[in-house]
């Protein structure tokens, strides 16, 4: 056995050449210590609350598992890992290669994950604001990693992050499933993605990044749809468990099983549906929200008292920008910020100004502004993916993992009644 460094990083020396398979385990003693990496502060039975970013005993029950093949040299530890391999021990061929490498997909699966995302390290998001380069999927990884945590907060069901643990791994040991809605009793799917959720939103204004912070809202918006999806699914189906996938072919197994979203293994960086929260409004009403207009390049207001929206380039940083803002045709154009950061290769970061009136000249408050929805896509004439963003003071998305090739982008804003505005003008942006 090795210990840890203080960076809970580990290594091992193996003798002769390294091939095949590992399992690794991770065992506490009484010396073991943890960071707390839930915001705003990790609940201790019996003990005071530890803030975010400090540290915190492990009680020696507490274990992880994971494996991988040597050849990649890290196997990560989590309490994801620690699933998939539990998930991996129910095959009939046991800890074989294909079996964990099956069960990973199934939990990364179950979690709403990209494909692969387990074999991430995930980043200390204690210290975000020191990894400007992570992706969103490793950051969505360990934030999925923190929710176990998370649980514990304000929950006198479980003292410690080795009874939440404990509890989902003897659901996946049983039946090679996890409840996906819960009856009071077992942790639930929907308490860890909703947990992973809220702590999306809470990292939000933990970090001062602007970069880190849009892919945090970007993690934020997947795990939202992901807990949608379960729920409808769990609406729609008899059945109250995620499936656990235990397939040849590494895919879930059953057509009717909940908590199983096709869409989620591939790229759920870029989500196809729209926030139902956009989708309310009506065509007829007078009071449409934003000051914006169909896309049009004269630049001079349209008929029936509408505004154009200002639409501008910023070559010094290559990024797109649209501006949702409401201009009259005497008023200047809005001038925009060029960015503090560097935005990573593949991605396009937009900023806007919140509108001060409605399509129909009437005044518009902060507090009337609900928040704005991002498409984009490969061609302007079919933005057929969105991004919701559900904070009126939010003025800027990086949307990430972008492939190659010239994106279009548009946005609308969404007031407190369900209104949205028609789209801005489109703007572009080539990876």
């Amino acid at each position: 056995p090795v210990l840890t460094a203080d960076d809970g990083s580990y290594e091992w020396q193996l003798r002769g050449k390294a091939e095949g398979w590992a399992l690794v385990e991770l065992t506490a003693d009484g010396g073991t210590r943890m960071i707390c990496d839930v915001v705003p502060q990790c609940d201790q039975a019996g003990g005071a609350a530890v803030a975010f970013g400090q540290s915190m005993p492990l009680d020696s029950n507490f274990s992880l598992r994971g494996a991988g093949d040597l050849r990649m040299e890290t196997v990560n530890l989590t309490p994801l890992t620690h699933l998939a391999v539990t998930l991996a021990e129910r095959s009939g061929d046991g800890l074989s290669p294909v079996a964990i490498s099956n069960a990973y997909t199934t939990v990364e699966t179950w979690f709403g994950l990209p494909a692969g995302a387990l074999r991430l390290t995930p980043p200390d998001l204690t210290n975000l604001d020191e990894m400007t380069g992570v992706s969103a999927d490793a950051i969505q990884v360990a934030i999925a990693n923190a929710a176990f945590l998370a649980l514990v907060n304000d929950n006198a069901q479980w003292d410690s992050i080795s009874d939440v643990l404990a509890d989902v791994s003897s659901q996946v040991s049983a039946d090679g499933q996890i409840s996906v809605m819960g009856d009071g009793t077992n942790v639930a799917l929907a308490d860890l993605v909703s947990a992973a959720a809220l702590q999306s939103s809470e990292l939000q204004n933990a970090v001062e990044s602007s970069v880190i912070s849009q892919r945090l809202a970007v993690v934020e918006h997947r795990n939202v749809q992901r807990f949608k999806t379960i729920a409808d699914v769990n609406e729609e189906s008899d059945t109250d468990v995620a499936d656990s996938g235990d397939t040849t072919d590494g895919t879930t197994g059953g057509d009717e099983t909940a908590g199983t979203d096709s869409g989620s293994t591939t790229d759920t960086s870029t989500d196809t549906g729209t926030d139902t929260s956009t989708d309310t409004s009506t065509g007829s009403t007078d009071e449409q929200v934003a000051g914006t207009t169909e896309p049009d390049t004269s630049g001079d207001s349209t008929s029936g008292g509408d505004t154009t929206t200002d639409t501008t380039t910023d070559t010094t940083t290559d990024e797109t920008v649209a501006d949702t803002g409401t201009d009259t045709e005497t008023s200047e154009p809005v001038t925009e910020t060029t960015p503090e950061e560097t935005a990573p290769a593949n991605t396009a970061l937009l900023s806007w100004t919140a509108p001060l009136t409605r399509e129909n000249g009437d005044s518009l408050a902060m507090g009337e502004i609900a928040g704005f929805e991002v498409v984009y896509g490969t061609s302007a004439e079919n933005l057929d993916q969105s991004l919701a963003i559900g904070d009126a003071s939010v003025d800027e998305l990086l949307v990430d993992e972008l492939t190659e090739g010239t994106w279009y982008f548009a946005i609308r804003t969404l007031d407190t009644d369900g209104n949205r505005s028609r789209l801005s003008e489109v703007v572009y942006k080539q990876i």
